[in-house]
């Protein structure tokens, strides 16, 4: 089992929304240290947390942030971005965006920290298994799938993964959304839950518990407008 209590832990994008939660809980819960990451670390608010500048897609930035923190013992990836890009429309850079945050960025920084962590956690999403109709859900379910092998691979070391699924959340980057959302603090203790538990998978709400159900099913039942 993984104890947070007196461990160190690192958040990518740690100033805001489900990260901020998620370093606010690993206090509660006893951690000893927090790095908090963020492109401009004077955004990271609270204040027993370690500021620590890190752009997860360039690896001179990683490998600085890397020797800083080299007393971490659990990672936990959840920097991403959501470009709202189109396949069809969208400029391909933009495309290229959401893959290289939220699937080259994790996979970057693990690397980078596998030589002395204990526990990875991976924020995915509910649409890891939902197309959305962009690049944004092919990056998460491509993460999915990273964080899959990652499991196989890193268990040799005895390296612990758990990968973290929500739907919405109630944050700044959903502002503008109207949908049901659930609360960034409830997500936070479920993820820690899942570490201290060595869960290989969280699903934080009903939404993913839903979408994950239906994997099992017809494709018209996750995509009904294929009936139309």
């Amino acid at each position: 089992m993984t104890t947070i209590k007196d461990s160190v832990v690192l958040v990518t994008g740690g100033s805001r929304g489900i990260g901020k939660a998620l370093v606010e809980e690993l206090f509660q819960r006893g951690a000893a240290k927090v790095y908090a990451t963020a492109r401009d670390p004077r955004t990271v608010t609270h204040p027993d947390a370690i500021p620590l500048r890190l752009e997860v897609t360039d690896e001179d930035s990683i490998a600085a942030a890397a020797a800083v923190a080299s007393d971490v013992t659990i990672l936990i990836n959840n920097a991403g971005a959501a470009a709202g890009a189109s396949y069809l429309e969208s400029p391909l850079a933009d495309v290229r965006r959401d893959l290289e945050t939220n699937f080259y960025g994790p996979l970057l920084v693990t690397r980078a920290f596998v030589p002395v962590i204990k526990h990875l956690l991976n924020v995915h999403s509910a649409l890891s298994w939902l197309a959305d109709g962009g690049p944004y859900s092919a990056s998460k379910a491509a993460l999915w799938s990273q964080t899959n092998s990652l499991r196989l691979q890193l268990r040799e070391r005895g390296i612990k993964v758990t990968g973290l699924h929500v739907a919405y959340v109630d944050t700044d980057m959903t502002a503008r959304i109207t949908a049901p959302k659930v609360n960034a603090v409830d997500v936070a203790a479920a993820a820690l839950d899942g570490i201290e538990s060595d869960a290989y998978e969280v699903l934080a709400d009903d939404v993913s518990r839903q979408v994950k159900a239906g994997l099992a099913g017809d494709l018209t039942l996750l995509y009904p407008q294929l009936t139309a």
